[in-house]
């Protein structure tokens, strides 16, 4: 089952890696069929193999011999893992593997997508509010549709003035649109549980990254980014550790 679960991952990875390179350019996501950005010679499928085609032509365009992003292999690499990390802790019988499964697939994108051109795309965040309050309504969910529907009506509210609150006081955006709304898609699917810890862990890698790497202290940075990852780990671990450490106490 791993080994399904990893096939179907890598292969979800390069479907990813069509939306982070299109969607901010604003190109179809179905047509043309995939290609090399330098010759825009047609990609054979034998050539569009996840992990393998890129280790074999050497991170290469076999025509051309373009060099393609180092980006692509991190994606079809980091989905399968992730998606057996799913599975790992949830097993497949379980309603919430299949609702983390399409939750990653979207944070997957966004993720890439907030690091290299600093936009979360509304065609990737808003629908996340929609499923997350969809699968609220499945048996076995651990979140229920009242507290799916409160918490995002909530978190839109309070960021959507907090927002307000920092732009008059600064006279500069702190928070972007995306940023509020991916947030909001995030607390549909855990309700108020996780939202803290999402939250908390996404500022702290945030003001650490700007500390760290950022000398211009008026320039953005993605947010997105760190907000995508802290969900991630609150997925996989989060709610292992803060049990734990209740457990201590």
């Amino acid at each position: 089952m791993i080994i399904i679960i990893a096939a179907f991952g890598a292969a979800l990875g390069s479907f990813f890696n069509v939306l982070i390179h299109r969607i901010p350019n604003k190109q179809s996501i179905i047509f043309p069929a995939s290609h090399c950005d330098g010759c825009k010679k047609h990609i054979p499928f034998y050539q569009n193999i996840p992990i393998i085609s890129y280790i074999i032509l050497k991170g290469k365009c076999s025509k051309c011999g373009a060099s393609i992003h180092w980006h692509h292999l991190l994606v079809e690499v980091i989905t399968p893992l992730l998606f057996v990390g799913i599975f790992l802790r949830y097993g497949i019988s379980d309603v919430l593997f299949f609702k983390y499964l399409l939750l990653f697939s979207f944070l997957i994108p966004i993720f890439f997508i907030d690091a290299f051109h600093n936009i979360i795309p509304h065609v990737l965040s808003i629908p996340l509010i929609g499923i997350g309050i969809l699968t609220s309504m499945l048996p076995g969910n651990n979140v229920g549709l009242i507290e799916s529907v409160l918490t995002a009506l909530f978190i839109f509210c309070f960021l959507l003035l907090l927002a307000w609150a920092y732009q008059k006081v600064r006279g500069v955006d702190g928070l972007g649109g995306g940023d509020i709304w991916l947030l909001t898609g995030i607390a549909s699917f855990f309700g108020l549980q996780g939202m803290p810890f999402i939250f908390i862990l996404a500022a702290s890698l945030g003001i650490l990254y700007f500390l760290i790497f950022i000398r211009d202290k008026d320039k953005e940075f993605a947010f997105g980014t760190f907000i995508a990852a802290a969900t991630v780990f609150w997925v996989l671990l989060g709610q292992e550790l803060i049990l734990g450490f209740f457990k201590l106490y």
